[in-house]
């Protein structure tokens, strides 16, 4: 597939992560405005009330601080997503709700779990590995990308960083996102030609610029240009000349 009518910029790019960041905050607000705490519903592991929290928990945040540290790298990440996903960037993202939040529920302490930050490693995760494994040169400068950006991010997914944060979120979201990155398809990409010689059938002996080189590189003149024929130049004896002379003088003294 020719990445220039794949990758291609509509209003679903910026959309999505906007409308996702409009529904947190406004939880957010809502907490805020009316003086209630929503973190009970969060995930409690191993609970049968704590499954709730799968589907509530990436729209629950603590403070301020927290929910700021989450917004930049999710509108970030999912707006990379879309656009360069945009066939499984949906499931990726709903699906990478539920499968991080129930292994969360599996392996996570006896604590509220809550926030975005589970989605963002699945994000993370999902944009490295997929990239990597398509060999496609756009798609791996964008894994890079990533890796350069929140790399750090790795190290909040073993115990003891950070008692704080839930890691077993994070490793949660970077085991889904592994998981999405090998079972979700994409396209083979095919960078677009430009020339005649990216093209699958381009045999050289056939091109006109090719036959101007021998097998070892080395410029030759195929054609050589043809002589033209020299006019000939009828050459009058001298004395002819003077003869011709003498005689036109002649005439005209007369």
């Amino acid at each position: 597939m020719n990445d220039y009518h794949h990758f291609k910029f509509t209003p679903s790019v910026w959309l999505v992560p906007t409308l996702l960041l409009l529904m947190i905050w406004g939880v957010f607000f809502v907490e805020r405005s009316f003086n209630v705490d929503l973190s009970s519903h969060g995930i409690v592991p191993r609970t049968l009330s704590g499954l709730q929290g799968v589907l509530f928990s990436p729209f629950l945040h603590g403070d301020l601080s927290h929910i700021s540290n989450n917004s930049i790298p999710l509108f970030i990440l999912t707006t990379a997503l879309i656009y360069f996903y945009r066939e499984v960037s949906l499931k990726v993202l709903v699906y990478g709700i539920f499968l991080s939040g129930i292994i969360t529920w599996v392996i996570g302490r006896n604590s509220f779990h809550i926030g975005a930050s589970s989605l963002i490693y699945v994000l993370v995760s999902f944009i490295f590995f997929k990239g990597m494994m398509t060999q496609y040169y756009r798609l791996m400068a964008l894994s890079l990308t990533v890796v350069m950006l929140y790399g750090g991010l790795l190290w909040y997914v073993f115990p003891e960083v950070d008692k704080r944060i839930s890691w077993e979120g994070h490793l949660a979201g970077l085991i889904t996102g592994f998981i999405f990155a090998v079972y979700y398809k994409t396209p083979d990409y095919v960078k677009a030609i430009q020339y005649p010689w990216e093209k699958p059938d381009f045999n050289p002996e056939d091109d006109m610029f090719m036959k101007h080189f021998d097998e070892n590189g080395n410029f030759v003149n195929t054609s050589e240009p043809e002589e033209e024929p020299l006019e000939e130049i009828q050459q009058f004896p001298l004395n002819y000349v003077y003869e011709y002379k003498e005689n036109k003088q002649k005439e005209e003294m007369e």
